[in-house]
């Protein structure tokens, strides 16, 4: 029999084994602190250093070390940039994988649900099967504030659906030479269009309350300047993230308008800039972020930066995060891309740790960084409640009345720059010929930017041609015939020729020449030696020098990269629908004239801004 004394002293020994085996465990007890119910700054206070630097790091998904990291390092954000997608790009695989990230993000000690974000920048467009608008230079020619807020809050519906719950969009930029890869993204050269368009984005996307099951979180971008860096000549001759070598007062006339109005209609974020001001990295310029943006115009929001966009200040990567951070950058998007070089985002948050412990980045900073984070959480209701997917929203994604609406952007955006009493075509003519590699290409009208980064050709995605359109528009009795090189033009009673940019997306368009392909101007050629009617349907981010081409149409339509929903030119063609846009961009009459704006001293364009025929 064992003595009591003895029994007693094997039980402390089994207790204190079992204590050395916890202490050395690799999964350490954690204590949860639950953070509803209490107040951004008692949160605050309850936070480490550690906590407080995940919840300023964006990680990018598909270079996650370890997902448990997102539990582990207090990830306060992750991102899908373009074409990161799971593995079925489905709407419920999207939801899937936002759930198992929303899992991780709960299983730390506050368990701060994550802000996801994505650049849903012309619908939900990195989803399979979304609903894609028009590019932002289209919906310019619109003018149209409300059909842009209602295509934003139809937007955020379907990035909802899928489990994310922030938009990087609207882009305000003001695009001032035609040549830049994302003229597209630039509503026109107008700062009040552009400001009244941008804050109809904010205001659709962020819904009356940020809390709401269809709203997202705007992120106002590119903070500043983008669209005005000048280009540079040579063998790597770019504008895409160049230096904007322009006064405070231009800067402030033509750049400025449309943050203070994103500001007025409640941005919960502004993205910051990769070009420079004058020669000053926009990730770095403290006076342009923390005494403008956050003190003069009283930004409550965070300003995230851009993709990998503080590696771009001038030192190494320590002292890049100390810069940006001291500028006035809130949360840091950190891809972790490091097969281009790039740092990941354990490395960020360890020498921004290393920072703050050294007294290179006050503690004050980190604590506003944070709180503004916080905030923006709050007010999206990510603090007061467990994360929870409503997938009531699934259906919606690429709906009939989703698409209808997209249909209805497509007929608004379309500038008629020429009609020799040619349009609306005859729905009862015998044959129609559709010619032209546009013609029968969902991606080609799409552009960049849509289910990749930089877009593709072909069926990248669900959607209606323009050749669908056209069948879908004419009688029963018309014929209508597909000749993508126009050899079958002979025979038609008109042609309809769609030709174009194909898609591309920030520094891959940058472009010095914006003269149509030679593939294109075969098949325009081959058209023209019939001598038969012919509409010119122009698929682009932007104008094209199509000077010496309009002599020889006898109608030009502007349709821009316009979505999924090709049968909305149909809709003009054919006279459902008498063409409204105009140009709110200046379309240049030759390569020698660009860059042209509103106001410049010698203003002699093909077409101005405003221009726009009707029937």
């Amino acid at each position: 029999m064992i003595k009591q004394t003895t029994f007693l002293k094997i039980l402390v020994l089994v207790g204190i084994v079992q204590l050395l085996i916890s202490c050395n465990s690799t999964e350490p007890v954690i204590k949860h602190v639950s953070v509803q119910g209490k107040s951004v700054d008692a949160i605050v206070e309850l936070m480490t250093l550690e906590e407080k630097v995940g919840q300023m790091t964006q990680a990018e998904r598909r270079y996650l070390i370890d997902e448990k990291d997102i539990k582990d390092l207090h990830l306060g954000s992750l991102l899908s940039g373009g074409g990161s997608t799971p593995e079925t790009n489905t709407p419920s695989s999207w939801a899937d994988m936002l759930d198992r990230f929303q899992g991780l993000a709960a299983e730390s000690r506050l368990g701060i649900p994550l802000m996801y974000g994505i650049d849903a920048v012309h619908g939900h467009n990195n989803v399979v099967g979304a609903t894609i608008f028009p590019h932002n230079v289209a919906l310019g020619a619109t003018g149209n504030p409300d059909l842009v807020q209602e295509i934003a809050h139809i937007t955020a519906k379907e990035v909802r659906a899928t489990g994310i719950n922030w938009t990087f969009d609207p882009c305000v930029a003001n695009s001032r030479d035609e040549r830049w890869g994302r003229a597209y993204e630039s509503y026109g050269e107008d700062p009040t269009l552009i400001a009244a368009l941008g804050s109809a984005q904010v205001a659709g996307y962020q819904g009356a309350s940020l809390n709401s099951q269809d709203a997202i979180a705007a992120c106002t971008k590119h903070y500043i300047g983008d669209g005005a860096p000048t280009w540079s000549t040579g063998e790597n001759g770019k504008i895409d993230r160049g230096d904007a070598r322009i006064s405070e007062a231009e800067l402030r006339a033509l750049h400025l308008p449309p943050y203070q109005a994103a500001i007025e209609a409640g941005t919960a974020t502004i993205m910051a800039s990769y070009n420079s001001w004058n020669g000053t990295k926009l990730h770095g310029h403290k006076y342009l972020m923390t005494d403008l943006l956050k003190g003069e115009l009283g930004f409550q929001g965070f300003i995230i930066s851009d993709w990998a966009g503080i590696d771009e200040i001038p030192g190494d990567y320590k002292s890049d995060i100390i810069q940006s951070i001291n500028a006035g950058v809130d949360m840091v998007m950190v891809p972790g891309d490091t097969s281009k070089g790039g740092s990941t985002y354990r490395e960020f948050i360890s020498k921004l740790i290393q920072a703050v412990n050294e007294g290179s980045i006050e503690m004050s900073r980190i604590d506003d960084a944070v709180t503004r984070i916080l905030n923006v959480k709050e007010n999206m209701g990510l603090l007061d409640a467990p994360y929870s997917n409503d997938r009531a929203l699934l259906p919606t994604v690429g709906s009939p009345e989703h698409r209808a609406v997209a249909r209805r952007a497509v007929r608004e955006s379309i500038v008629m720059l020429k009609n020799e009493n040619t349009l609306p075509l005859s729905k009862d003519l015998s044959t129609v010929v559709v010619a032209g590699r546009g013609a029968d290409n969902v991606g080609m009208q799409c552009g960049g930017w849509t289910i990749s980064w930089q877009g593709g050709m072909g069926d990248i995605t669900s959607g209606t041609t323009i050749l669908d359109g056209v069948q879908a528009s004419v009688s029963p009795s018309t014929q209508v015939i597909h000749s993508a090189d126009g050899s079958q033009a002979s025979s038609a009673d008109a042609v309809i020729v769609v030709v174009g940019e194909a898609p591309y997306a920030e520094m891959h368009g940058d472009d010095e020449d914006l003269a149509l392909s030679q593939e294109d101007m075969a098949v325009l050629n081959t058209v023209i030696e019939t001598g038969k009617p012919m509409v010119v349907v122009l698929l682009s981010g932007r104008p094209m020098i199509v000077t010496e081409l309009l002599k020889d149409t006898d109608a030009f339509l502007a349709a821009w990269w316009l979505g999924t929903e090709g049968n909305g030119i149909a809709d003009v063609i054919f006279g459902d629908y008498a063409p409204t846009g105009k140009l709110s961009v200046t379309w240049p009459t030759d390569m020698s004239q660009i860059p042209i704006n509103v106001g410049d001293d010698d203003y002699s364009p093909l077409f101005p801004v405003g221009y726009g025929l009707s029937y």
